[in-house]
């Protein structure tokens, strides 16, 4: 059911009436982008986005931010993905030492139940 058509047949809040409405006459979806351009910023776009039904509304919610700004955000987005990546190594790392301490102690029982 198109948006419009909805409207025609229910009562709808007023913030939804106020909301806007794209091409394809269906309430926009509010969106975050995580370009490295746009980290963060908010914007509207066509509900059907990706879909060959889609059509072409876009709208920026955020105003753009300053290039030093955009600078520092994908500075600590950079280092705190080098955490995780460390975070992850050092898990599989210990992952390993877990299993290979867990061989040798059976090796040893296993030596020890030999002799």
């Amino acid at each position: 059911m198109y948006f419009l058509e909805a409207i025609e047949n229910s009562s709808v809040t007023s913030h939804l009436l106020d909301a806007p409405v794209s091409y394809c006459r269906q309430i926009s979806a509010t969106r975050t982008s995580w370009t490295e351009n746009n980290q963060g910023r908010r914007f509207r776009g066509c509900r059907f986005y990706g879909r060959p039904d889609a059509c072409d509304y876009f709208s920026w919610m955020d105003p753009s931010l300053h290039p030093r700004y955009m600078i520092v955000i994908n500075g600590f987005l950079r280092k705190a993905n080098n955490n995780e990546n460390g975070k992850m190594k050092m898990r599989r790392l210990v992952k390993l030492h877990q299993i290979a301490l867990g061989v040798f102690v059976l090796g040893v029982l296993i030596h020890k139940c030999i002799i």
